[in-house]
């Protein structure tokens, strides 16, 4: 029983004393975890079986981390075999290695690397690039490629520009020379490709980081081939001969599941990216006169209703013309038995382009030629003349084909233009009205851009930013907002295309549901959520509803149930405070499930001494150091692999007993001669030897004896190579018969079931041996 101060007592104390409130313990966070798994194979598993391993990676926290796991003796990994969630980065070798740098939700999500404001790059591209290739890597930095044009084979002319930090992408030096021979691009003059005049290009809709493009050889021209995600080159296909009235062609364009290119002499090139092959039947006959400028092309090339169109110039001679081909008839369109005039003779052009309806629809093709009367003439595809797309261009202007932007039925076109009043400006027209653009200046220039002096080719537009980046005879690449003609474009954005089945990879079916996407790294008060916008599409381009940005930069994405997800956001930014400094904001989305996997296989060797393999993982993240439990799978002997365990049963032969004990000298043999055994006070000693020849060891092991109790022995075990003396007697009163006793000996193996081995006998003999 508890005794109790009394009152007084208890105040005096309460009275001397300082009561202090209990300290709160600071919650800590979950530590990481990895569960390891093995699969196919069951348990004892056989000598060659698959075995398919899973970690599972629970409670990772946000940053980098990282998953070894070492191929334990007794296996070889299955090349090609490891499986990784998005996002990470496997390497296959001992250990097998897997890397994420930005762990989050739990590493449920995937993010991709909001695009900054484009500056004016701070060093030049290097030369006379033309237009710019965006491709965003994988964990979402947008580069800008382009290709100097009009360039001599050897001469090295491909660049890459990376927007996130406004200068050179790694791997350099730059530029690099382009070639025939697939592989990494290489240094130096070493190219064997030219590129030329004004080149236009094509992704692989099977794979957007190839990249087709028109290319000329030393003996022929066709279509060239660039992998920005490697990168490298990757290939070349040639489609016509070199020769006096063919050497260049104007860019590629595609129509159906085919490229297409026209040659200086007017003939159509064709290829199938499908079937890496030339069309049937191809070169088709000519649809534009020859041209040629210093060697190079001087046209472009359009497309509208599923037709081909050329424009075809020689520079202050002949007349500018445009022709049109049918792929379905691969001859002339109805309607062009002849090439049609697009300007005053000695006129030139380096464009052509789509004419639009102002619902969007395509209606036929324009070109606009330079020189001392600037005049753009178009045609609609049944070859009838159009109304103009675009008027006022000042005499001796070069314009380059446009770049279009398309918002639902409105389509605008952005041209670049130099020349004459002009250093460098675009122009922009709007199909929708017929006019150009509203909103922005009739001219654009840029004069916070190099001082102005741009010399426009051409545009690409990068839909999630919302902003175009140009390029131009300057080498200066740069932003502009399309729908204010302002630079840098003061916007961002990046897509997230996200499919939670892809981070499980043990074949079993896993309950997801999405959560929401995220700014991260971002203010939300330097953003305009309010004109932001975040698009989203389903797996097969649907698009599906989503809220928009709440007030802390999140979109609520529990509402969707589609099996693959791709996120857009499009940021109209205050100001471009969260960039720089180190800080690279992100867009990420988020979904709740099982823990992510990684996957890989090896193969239990075919060794016989392999009698069990194991593997372990090990990660460290955030939270420190963590192992996985180990999972051990025992491998069964086959029939080529079963113990050779062999007993030799023997008597000994001597007549003094000390040398039949253990150890003692014998001689041990199978018949003992006549007089070991007296006739009348016999004993027998016997030595059984059991050894294990190999080639894993047997456990469980035991002597049976068919007459002798006490020969019999056991349990024990025996390593390859191994043997076991057993020494026993039989004692034999009156022993006047033979006698002859059997050995054998009952054993498990490694993995197996229970064994006896071949019998083994001796023989005692007394008088009557003799008689026998």
């Amino acid at each position: 029983m508890r005794r109790r101060l009394p009152a007084m007592l208890l105040a005096g104390v309460l009275a001397g004393s300082t009561l202090t409130a209990a300290v709160p313990v600071a919650a800590q966070p979950p530590v990481s975890t990895l569960a390891k798994s093995v699969q196919g194979v069951s348990d004892p598993a056989s000598h060659g079986d698959i075995a398919s391993w899973v970690v599972s990676y629970a409670n990772g926290a946000n940053g980098a981390a990282t998953i070894t796991d070492p191929i334990g003796p007794g296996q070889t990994l299955v090349s090609g075999s490891l499986r990784v969630p998005p996002g990470w980065t496997g390497t296959e070798g001992n250990p097998v290695t897997a890397t994420n740098p930005n762990v989050r939700n739990g590493g449920k999500a995937l993010s991709s690397l909001l695009t900054p404001p484009v500056q004016a790059s701070a060093s030049s591209t290097g030369g006379d690039g033309f237009i710019p290739i965006l491709q965003r890597t994988p964990d979402g930095r947008l580069q800008a490629w382009n290709v100097y044009h009009h360039s001599a084979a050897a001469a090295p002319k491909l660049v890459c520009t990376d927007l996130t930090t406004n200068a050179l992408c790694a791997g350099g030096p730059w530029p690099k020379p382009i070639n025939t021979a697939p592989g990494p691009f290489g240094t130096g003059n070493t190219g064997d490709i030219s590129s030329p005049m004004a080149p236009q290009y094509v992704r692989d809709s099977a794979n957007s980081a190839r990249v087709y493009y028109s290319a000329t050889t030393a003996s022929s021209i066709g279509v060239g081939c660039l992998d920005l995600a490697v990168p490298g080159n990757c290939g070349y296909w040639p489609l016509m001969n070199r020769s006096g009235q063919t050497f260049e062609m104007a860019g590629l364009v595609q129509i159906g599941g085919n490229l297409y290119g026209v040659a200086n002499s007017g003939h159509v090139v064709c290829w199938t990216p499908a079937s890496q092959s030339a069309c049937g039947g191809q070169p088709y006959a000519p649809i534009v006169p020859f041209t040629n400028h210093g060697g190079y092309y001087l046209g472009a090339l359009a497309v509208a209703g599923g037709k081909l169109f050329a424009s075809s110039s020689n520079m202050n001679s002949g007349t500018p013309m445009m022709g049109c081909f049918d792929p379905g008839t691969t001859s002339a369109c109805a309607g062009w038995p002849s090439p049609k005039p697009l300007g005053p003779a000695a006129n030139y052009q380096y464009n052509a382009f789509t004419a639009y309806s102002t619902t969007g629809a395509e209606t036929g093709a324009c070109a606009s030629t330079a020189g001392a009367t600037n005049i753009t003439t178009c045609y609609a595809v049944d070859g009838s003349p159009l109304p103009n797309g675009v008027t006022g261009l000042e005499s001796h202007t070069l314009v380059f084909t446009p770049e279009v932007v398309r918002t639902g039925d409105r389509v605008r076109s952005y041209f670049g233009i130099w020349g004459g009043p002009y250093v460098g400006a675009t122009v922009c027209h709007d199909w929708s009205t017929g006019t150009s653009c509203a909103g922005v200046p009739s001219r654009i220039t840029h004069p916070t851009v190099n001082g102005g002096v741009t010399r426009d080719y051409g545009y690409a537009y990068d839909a999630p930013t919302g902003c175009l980046l140009g390029l131009g005879d300057a080498g200066v690449l740069f932003s502009m907002d399309p729908d204010t003609g302002a630079s840098p474009c003061v916007r961002s954005g990046a897509s997230v295309s996200l499919n939670p089945a892809q981070f499980y990879c043990d074949g079993k079916p896993h309950a997801t549901t999405y959560t929401k996407a995220r700014l991260v790294g971002v203010t939300p008060a330097n953003v305009n959520l309010g004109a932001s916008t975040v698009k989203a599409v389903d797996g097969g381009g649907n698009p599906v509803t989503v809220p928009g940005f709440a007030p802390d930069g999140t979109v609520d994405l529990t509402g969707v149930t589609a099996d693959s997800l791709t996120v857009t956001a499009s940021l109209v930014l205050n100001n471009a405070a969260d960039f720089g400094g180190g800080n690279q904001p992100s867009l990420a989305v988020e979904f709740n499930g099982d823990a992510p996997q990684v996957c890989f296989r090896t193969t239990i060797s075919a060794e016989c001494p392999v009698t069990s393999v194991a593997n372990t993982a090990n990660g460290n993240d955030a939270t420190g150091a963590f192992s996985s439990n180990t999972v051990t799978r025992q491998v069964a002997p086959g029939a080529a692999c079963m113990p050779n365990v062999v007993v030799n049963k023997e008597i000994c032969g001597s007549y003094t007993p000390a040398n039949c004990k253990a150890g003692g000298a014998g001689p041990w043999v199978k018949q003992a001669p006549v007089g070991v055994l007296g006739l009348l006070n016999a004993t027998a000693y016997w030595r059984i030897t059991v050894t294990n020849n190999g080639p894993i060891p047997i456990a469980d092991a035991y002597v049976v004896d068919e007459v002798e109790p006490t020969c019999h022995t056991g349990p024990f075990t025996l390593q390859p190579g191994e043997s076991k003396q057993v020494h026993c007697s039989t004692y034999a009163l009156l022993s006047l018969f033979p006698l002859t006793n059997k050995a054998k000996a009952k054993y498990t193996p490694v993995n197996a079931t229970r064994v006896y081995s071949d019998w083994s006998s001796a023989k005692a003999c007394s008088l009557l041996c003799v008689l026998n």
